[in-house]
């Protein structure tokens, strides 16, 4: 017989301890896994809130350049502008102090806020201003044709918007520069008309290029004394007074002035229509210039007008007039169009028809007939302005084009 081979309690007390250290170190590796999971998690959400802080801010963005488009936010080369949009209802929103302040509630629908701004004044609500000096009295405009394009003279102005997003407890802070894309139009001359111009009584026309902030109602022509116009010169970029078609008569005390030529007659190459004017595709074009309307907007009218009586495009059979008010933008007749009583314009005017000028009328930027131009009975005056034909073609026409953006603390 064989003997019994004696228990070994020393072997079953090494068995107990290394199943308890294998338990145990299988709780420590669950526990690292869970706390590993509970950290990716955490960082997923705060990535997630921080993406979406951005977002927010951009949208910010968004808003406060279509508020600018809108008008809402004014355009009024004022460097001490400040516009701020707070999250509230129109009429609840805080009180600004100074003429300069311009308090907006947000354009949101009421209860669907993104949180891009505040209800309450504070340093994060959604602002814009102008690119200003230090001492905010200049304005910095940009002008590609210029070195540096960044100048406090000739070219669009730069709007700086400041927009903040929250997503919890999470924000980014954003800044841009923007300009209004300019529309790069083709312009041949102050005035150019498609079959002939009759200047009769006071009219003058001036093809040397002025300034966009050129006074209302300065006139005078360039070599003609009294030159009023002259100081607001820009020195480059000038055009002759007249552009025509056919012949160009004047009678009275009419003048005209321009480089290289005063006017240029019988010329060929008229434009086939106002989307050649502006450097726009045909459908393009009526896509931009929006609805017609059936007649002249009334007191001051600023933006994109279309003025039609029917919906032929370029049949020339409507008869509009316009006076007594004091306008800006682009607008487009389809027709014929008097001119009455006292009437500015600073942009582009359009013209398919005849032209015929009675009272006292100013025009900075470029005067456009297809039909013939014919001045009477009063005084005309037409200054050519490379600056105010692209300055107000993007402000209420163009889109938005970002200098810069950058994060800010």
């Amino acid at each position: 017989m064989n003997a019994p081979v004696p228990e070994r309690h020393g072997e079953r007390g090494i068995a107990l301890v290394m199943a308890l250290m294998i338990l145990l170190a299988i709780s420590l590796l669950s526990v690292a896994l869970m706390m590993t999971l509970q950290v990716e998690k955490k960082m997923t959400g705060e990535g997630t809130r921080y993406a979406q802080a951005l977002n927010l801010a951009e949208a910010g963005l968004a808003e406060a350049m279509s508020r600018i488009k809108d008008g809402d936010i004014p355009n009024n080369l004022n460097p001490r502008m400040c516009a701020q949009i707070f999250l509230d209802p129109a009429g609840s929103v805080p009180a600004l102090t100074g003429p300069d302040s311009i308090p907006l509630a947000t354009g949101q629908a009421s209860g669907k806020y993104l949180n891009y701004s505040t209800a309450a004044k504070s340093s994060d609500v959604l602002t814009v201003t102008y690119k200003t000096d230090a001492n905010k009295t200049v304005i910095y405009r940009y002008d590609p044709s210029k070195t540096p394009p960044v100048n406090p003279t000739t070219g669009l102005p730069i709007f700086v918007v400041r927009s903040t997003g929250r997503e919890g407890q999470t924000f980014r802070r954003v800044q841009a520069e923007v300009i209004q894309k300019p529309i790069n139009a083709s312009i041949k001359s102050a005035m150019a008309v498609g079959v002939g111009i009759d200047f009769s009584g006071n009219a003058q026309v001036c093809g040397y290029n002025h300034r966009g902030n050129t006074p209302t109602y300065t006139d005078g022509v360039h070599g003609v004394a009294p030159a009023n116009c002259v100081p607001y010169e820009t020195g480059s970029s000038n055009l002759p007074g007249s552009w025509s078609g056919g012949t160009v008569t004047s009678g009275g005390s009419a003048s005209q002035a321009g480089s290289p030529l005063a006017n240029s007659q019988n010329q060929a190459g008229f434009y086939a229509g106002p989307w050649e004017a502006l450097g726009l595709g045909q459908s393009e074009f009526f896509s931009w210039v929006g609805a017609r309307l059936s007649s002249m907007p009334g007191g001051n009218p600023a933006g994109i007008f279309y003025l039609d009586n029917n919906s032929i495009t370029q049949d020339q059979s409507g008869a509009f007039s316009a006076g007594g008010g004091n306008g800006e933008g682009f607008l487009y007749v389809d027709g014929d169009l008097a001119i009455n009583s006292n009437f500015t314009w600073r942009g582009v005017i359009y013209v398919e028809g005849d032209l015929k000028i009675n009272g006292n009328s100013w025009i900075l930027g470029a005067l456009i007939v297809r039909g013939k131009g014919r001045t009477s009975n009063g005084s005309m005056t037409v200054l050519y302005s490379s600056e105010a034909v692209s300055t107000t073609l993007a402000k209420y026409g163009g889109q938005f084009t970002t200098l810069s953006w950058r994060e800010v603390p």
